[in-house]
């Protein structure tokens, strides 16, 4: 199949133009920085240039990259606003950008990075522990070329877990940790079990279907 060109147009700078966003959600520990990383080092083998972004509060495994829960890691540049360090990002191919869910213009700067060519991939929590939309991130769901969402394995009933857990009595959103404050429950788990219960891997109330 012959491809058509136009007069004075650098067929190049076409394919370096065909940015795409994908996102990568799911519950605590369903492996989204663990799938993050691997496609940032996929794009590495095939020698594109790859920035890391991370959630400059999220310190809990490496103060200087992005880490999963099993300490895998890659060095990752930090910030609170994306834009601070937009003009880092342009001089990058492919940015994958951790915690996506805590930074508040996520969507104007995957966007815009897209609009430039960027291959911009976002892994970040749908729902709060709640079951509520954190922050501005599922607006990136119209935006995008790929979105799933992984599973966890319910941490009390070991059925696939979709939803996360606070073990904690704190209200406020935006609580950074691991295994010490959040669990991965599928949907019985989330709603009939006590966080005592749940503790104490006793059965839950109601039943399964």
């Amino acid at each position: 199949m012959s491809m058509v060109t136009i007069p004075g147009m650098d067929v190049h700078s076409v394919v370096d133009l065909r940015g795409q966003i994908q996102v990568i959600f799911g519950p605590m520990f369903s492996g989204k920085t663990t799938e993050l990383l691997r496609r940032i080092k996929r794009y590495q083998v095939a020698n594109h240039s790859c920035m890391v972004i991370k959630y400059e509060k999220d310190n809990r495994y490496d103060t200087d990259g992005v880490a999963t829960h099993d300490r895998q890691s890659l060095r990752a540049s930090a910030c609170s606003v994306l834009n601070d360090i937009r003009k880092k990002a342009i001089d990058y191919s492919v940015l994958g950008i951790d915690e996506g869910q805590f930074f508040p213009d996520i969507v104007e700067f995957s966007e815009e990075m897209a609009s430039l060519g960027k291959t911009v991939i976002v892994a970040a929590l749908d729902g709060t522990f709640q079951r509520k939309a954190f922050g501005a991130v599922l607006d990136l769901v119209p935006l995008a070329e790929s979105v799933v969402k992984l599973n966890a394995v319910c941490m009390h009933c070991f059925k696939d877990a979709a939803f996360t857990k606070r073990l904690g009595e704190e209200t406020k959103v935006e609580v950074i940790g691991g295994a010490e404050k959040y669990m991965a429950v599928c949907r019985d788990c989330y709603q009939f079990s006590t966080v005592q219960q749940v503790l104490a891997g006793a059965p839950i109330r109601g039943s399964f279907h």
